[in-house]
């Protein structure tokens, strides 16, 4: 395991994941922007700098994943956040780029435990973190605003090791 190490393309069966480049910020920009993706993304939403894979599909950006990691070793962790364009919706290539992000978090980089946040009321989101083996750990109230300006409850959920539900 090597935590300094610059994130690796990962390539499944349909998506590849690649470290997020600067030329991908106005694509996923505009992804995130449309009003599938975007009613679950805040006031504000914007893709920047931060440690991130690009989803390609077919040679096109299909999405986003965001990645973090807890170092502080007594709660050592590893999360995900994801948004696909409403383009690729409904084919399950979300859950297959949470899959290959969840593996390279946990076999690459060393977590034991993954979280991950959606808003309690994305039922799709939910669906498909159930489906890479995530599990509701509670509700985290009023917990971000929406892009109407109200506050909505958000979702923790984890996901161990040995959890992780291959495809």
């Amino acid at each position: 395991m090597d935590d300094r190490a610059d994130p690796p393309t990962l390539r499944g069966e349909r998506v590849t994941l690649r470290p997020l480049e600067p030329a991908d910020v106005d694509a996923l920009n505009a992804i995130i922007a449309q009003p599938e993706v975007r009613e679950w993304w805040g006031t504000d939403p914007e893709v920047d700098d931060q440690d991130a894979f690009t989803i390609v599909v077919d040679g096109e950006i299909a999405g986003w994943l965001g990645w973090y990691e807890e170092t502080d070793p007594d709660y050592r962790h590893g999360g995900l956040d994801i948004f696909v364009a409403p383009a690729f919706h409904g084919r399950g290539l979300g859950r297959e780029a949470l899959r290959l992000g969840a593996g390279w978090l946990i076999e690459a980089k060393g977590h034991h435990r993954l979280i991950i946040d959606p808003a309690a009321r994305n039922a799709r989101a939910i669906a498909a973190y159930t489906a890479v083996g995530f599990k509701p750990v509670g509700v985290m109230r009023r917990y971000e605003r929406g892009p109407d300006g109200e506050w909505y409850d958000g979702l923790l959920m984890d996901l161990l090791a040995e959890e992780l539900i291959p495809s």
